[in-house]
């Protein structure tokens, strides 16, 4: 018996002697655990994979962007640039999607589960997504036994993306629309006031155009703009938390135009000589203001709600694969070598004479 001192010892010319000494059954042990693995494959249900690629509307999220810049202090009200690749790759993996592709290829048969969460979870876990961080293209591929679905479930991923981005970004559109529409009708109302109340002040039309003008629109425009950064930080404070970093930032771009508006209307007021004028043509000049501001984004949320929603573009469609993609006979060959070749060693020095060690 061998003892414990001798088996620590144990160095590689001791394995190598005890399968030389044993050869005529060490030998041929990991090329039949080999041969014996690579049948089971034949066992094993071939499996098929679907695969597509596509692009983001990334074009379309540019060229919103730059209508938005153009809008000054309420750009920042139409919530941003939303359709970004990352947001795509999670649309691909959110539950709604997996619903629509159980209920679309009956997978609660497919996988034989019972319950829809489960066959959701067994979906996801034969399919894989991801998106190319250079390129920005997003890929989607599907593993199923028929080579026929595979390829079919791949491209639907595409159409069922296509309605959920569809229906979100007309959602979407739908509320800005609504919500510039009621600021609209409401400066719309004032503005008329105010276009009264300066008819009214007694000067002629073309006293509205002399010295205070330059002055007063400055301080119109200055005054819209804190308007529109007011009602940002309120969209803000109704989905983020008062420490957040962009509420505390919007706060602070509210904080400084107070400021600025407040020493422009001090200095005003220090040198005003046509009080009653100035008053009524400043707040005419700012209602004017942020009516062609609120106008431009009502037009802009127009044109989103007319859309069918952002385009995918598909830029290799999933074709039947003809080729299965599991198993890997290779990977179960070398699996079943590497297994043999470890119970050859075991059983080599198990069977070892004393006189060996």
């Amino acid at each position: 018996m061998t003892s414990p001192t001798a088996s620590a010892e144990l160095t590689l010319s001791d394995v190598l002697r005890a399968l030389l000494a044993q050869w005529r059954i060490t030998l041929p042990l990991p090329f039949v655990a080999a041969a014996v693995a690579i049948g089971v494959s034949y066992l094993v249900k071939p499996s098929f994979t679907g695969r597509v690629s596509f692009m983001p509307p990334q074009s379309q999220q540019n060229n919103a962007a730059g209508a938005l810049a153009s809008l000054g202090a309420l750009a920042g009200l139409s919530g941003g640039v939303r359709n970004t690749g990352d947001q795509y790759l999670a649309f691909v993996q959110s539950s709604s999607v997996g619903d629509r592709m159980v209920e679309r290829f009956d997978l609660l048969k497919v996988y034989d589960e019972k319950f829809k969460q489960d066959a959701r979870l067994s979906l996801a876990e034969h399919t894989r997504s991801s998106l190319g961080k250079k390129d920005g293209v997003i890929t989607v591929e599907v593993d199923d036994e028929d080579p026929q679905r595979a390829a079919d479930m791949a491209n639907a991923y595409v159409e069922e993306l296509r309605k959920l981005a569809a229906s979100l970004t007309l959602s979407e559109a739908q509320q800005r629309r609504e919500f510039f529409e009621s600021q609209l009708k409401q400066v719309r109302v004032k503005l008329d006031a105010a276009q009264a109340a300066l008819q009214g002040s007694g000067l002629a039309g073309s006293a509205i155009k002399v010295e205070p003008k330059a002055a007063v629109e400055a301080l119109a425009r200055l005054r819209a703009e804190l308007t529109t950064a007011e009602v940002r930080l309120q969209a803000m404070r109704r989905s983020l938390a008062d420490q957040a970093p962009e509420v505390l930032q919007q706060s602070a771009v509210v904080a400084a135009l107070r400021g600025e508006m407040d020493r422009q209307a001090r200095a005003e007021q220090a040198g005003a000589t046509q009080g009653g004028y100035i008053g009524a043509y400043r707040e005419f000049k700012y209602q004017e203001t942020l009516y062609d501001l609120i106008a431009r984004q009502y037009e802009i949320a127009r044109v989103d709600e007319s859309r069918e929603g952002g385009q995918v573009q598909v830029i290799d469609p999933a074709l039947v694969p003809e080729r299965k993609s599991k198993p890997k006979r290779s990977i179960f060959a070398i699996v079943g070598f590497g297994l043999g070749l470890a119970a050859a060693v075991a059983l080599a020095l198990a069977r070892r004479r004393p006189n060996d060690a």
